[in-house]
C-alpha cells in the first residue's frame, strides 16, 4: 500500500510540472491551470489514503471551507483586484505552512535535528511571507495608502532577522516544547515580515509578490518533509523554485538587484534624487487624441496601472478595434514590471479579448517605437521614464524602459500632474512630443472614442 501511494504521488508531481510548463504559453495557459488543480485535487484524495491519516472529519471541513472561500472570491473579485487577490492567497499559504510548524512545535512531534531545522526555516519563511502579503495586500487594496520606513530600517531588518534566527535555534536545541518561546519566535518572525514589506512602494511591488511568492513554496516544502508528504514537497520547491526564477527575471528587467528591493526600496522618499526636468506639460484634448489616433498609420498602446485602477481595458480595446477598422495599425507594448503584479497588463488585456498576437513584450516591441506615428500610454510612469537610460542619479537609472519618447508623437492618459505611485517625475511628460490628456482613463479613452466615430461620420 505504501508503495502504490508513493507511485501515486508521483504521478501527481510529474501532472503537476507538466501542468506548470504549460502555463508558459498563453495558448496553452488554461490547460495547464486545469491539469496542474486536478493534480493537487488527487494529491488530497491520496492523502487520505496515507496510514495515519485519521482526521477524516477535520479534512473535509478544511477543505469544504477553504476551496468555498475560494471559489466565492474567485467568482467575484474584478480583475483590477486581481493583484491583492494573488497577494493574500499566497499569504495564505505562508500562514498555512507557518501554522503546520506550530502545531509540531507544541506537541513536541520535532525530534530530529535536521528535522526541526527544516520547520523552524518553514515556520520562519512562512511566517515572513505571510505578514508581507498581508502588507502588500493592504497597499494594494488601499487601505495602507503611506509607504512608512521606519529610522535605520536597515539595521531594524537586520536585528530582526537575527533575533528570529536565535529563537529558532534555541527551539530546535530545546528537548521539550517551550510555549513562550515559540510564541516569541512567531511574533519576532511576523514583526520581520511587516518591517521588510511597509517601506516598498508600488515601483516594487510586482518584485516583491513574486519574491512573497517563492518565500511561499518554500515554506510548504519545508513543512512538507516534516510531515513526510511528497506531494507538499514536490509542489513547494517547484513553486519556490519558479517563484525564485521569475523574481530574478522581474529585478533584471527593472535592473535592481533583489538586495536594493529590499534594502533600498524606490518610494516618494527615496526617489528624491535625479536631475531637474526642463520643460512644462503640455494638454491635449480627447479631440486632438482622437484625430492624431484616427490619421496615424501605426499607434502602440503602452497600458500601466492607471488603466488597471480605472479598469479601462474593455474601452482600450474598443477603441483599438475602431482605428484598425479606419485602417491604423494597432499593438499593445507590455513592460515586464507594469503593474502590480507579474503578467498584470497581460491579464486585463486578455480578459478585455484582446488577441495574444497584437500584445508585444518589451524586447519584441522596443525597435518598432521610432516608426511609430504615436505611442499612447496609459497611466504608466516608470516603464517610460527616459531618465533610465540618461539621469545616472536617478534611483530608476539603467532599467530597461520602453522607448516611448522616441515615437513621432506620444499621448498621456493620466489623472493629475502628480509624479505617480514611486514618486519619481517622468521626463517623458516634459517632452516637445509628449502631449497630456487628463483624467481616469475609462472616462478619457471613452470620451476618444466617440470622437472617432464622428470623424468616421
Amino acid at each position: 500500500m505504501s508503495a502504490l501511494i508513493q507511485l501515486a504521488y508521483f504521478g501527481v508531481a510529474v501532472v503537476f510540472i507538466l501542468g506548470l510548463k504549460a502555463m508558459s504559453s498563453p495558448v496553452t495557459a488554461r490547460k495547464g491551470i486545469v491539469w496542474a488543480g486536478y493534480a493537487m485535487i488527487a494529491a488530497t484524495l491520496v492523502t487520505f489514503y496515507t496510514p495515519g491519516m485519521q482526521n477524516y472529519g477535520l479534512m473535509i471541513t478544511a477543505i469544504v471551507l477553504g476551496g468555498g472561500v475560494a471559489w466565492w472570491s474567485g467568482r467575484v473579485v474584478k480583475m483590477t483586484d486581481m493583484p491583492q487577490m494573488v497577494a493574500i492567497y499566497n499569504g495564505m499559504g505562508g500562514g498555512a505552512a507557518a501554522a503546520i510548524a506550530a502545531l509540531e512545535f507544541a506537541r513536541g512531534g520535532v525530534h530530529s535535528p535536521g528535522v526541526a531545522t527544516l520547520a523552524v526555516l518553514g515556520a520562519l519563511i512562512g511566517s515572513v511571507a505571510f505578514s508581507g502579503s498581508c502588507i502588500a495586500f493592504a497597499k494594494l487594496q488601499g487601505i495602507m495608502t503611506k509607504t512608512w520606513r521606519l529610522p535605520q530600517q536597515n539595521i531594524v531588518n537586520l536585528v530582526l532577522a537575527a533575533l528570529t534566527v536565535l529563537l529558532g535555534l534555541a527551539i530546535v536545541i530545546s528537548d521539550t516544547p517551550v510555549p513562550a518561546l515559540i510564541i516569541a519566535f512567531f511574533i519576532v518572525a511576523l514583526a520581520l515580515g511587516v518591517v521588510l514589506t511597509t517601506p516598498i512602494g508600488g515601483a516594487d511591488m510586482p518584485v516583491v509578490i513574486s519574491l512573497l511568492n517563492a518565500f511561499t513554496g518554500l515554506a510548504v516544502g519545508f513543512e512538507g518533509y516534516v510531515l513526510g508528504n511528497p506531494a507538499l514537497i514536490v509542489a513547494g520547491i517547484v513553486v519556490g523554485a519558479s517563484g525564485t526564477l521569475l523574481t530574478q527575471l522581474m529585478a533584471k528587467a527593472m535592473n535592481r538587484p533583489i538586495r536594493n528591493v529590499i534594502f533600498t526600496p524606490i518610494t516618494g522618499e527615496a526617489a528624491g534624487g535625479g536631475e531637474a526636468i526642463e520643460g512644462s506639460m503640455k494638454e491635449f484634448s480627447a479631440l486632438d487624441a482622437a484625430s492624431v489616433m484616427r490619421y496615424a498609420s501605426k499607434v502602440i498602446i503602452v497600458p500601466g496601472y492607471g488603466m488597471a485602477v480605472a479598469g479601462a481595458q474593455h474601452k482600450v480595446w474598443e477603441m483599438a478595434q475602431l482605428l484598425e477598422e479606419g485602417g491604423v495599425e494597432v499593438v499593445f507594448a507590455i513592460h515586464p514590471v507594469a503593474g502590480r503584479m507579474p503578467g498584470h497588463m497581460n491579464v486585463l488585456l486578455a480578459e478585455a479579448g484582446v488577441p495574444y498576437d497584437k500584445i508585444f513584450d518589451l524586447e519584441e516591441i522596443n525597435a518598432d517605437f521610432p516608426q511609430a506615428d504615436v505611442a499612447l500610454v496609459i497611466g504608466a510612469n516608470d516603464v517610460v521614464n527616459p531618465v533610465a537610460r540618461t539621469d545616472k542619479t536617478s534611483p530608476i537609472y539603467g532599467m530597461p524602459i520602453l522607448n516611448a519618447d522616441m515615437a513621432q508623437n506620444v499621448i498621456v492618459v493620466k489623472r493629475g500632474k502628480g509624479a505617480g505611485y514611486s514618486g519619481i517625475e517622468n521626463a517623458l511628460f516634459y517632452k516637445d512630443n509628449c502631449r497630456m490628456l487628463y483624467g481616469s482613463a475609462q472616462a478619457a479613452i471613452g470620451e476618444v472614442i466617440t470622437h472617432i466615430k464622428a470623424l468616421e461620420v
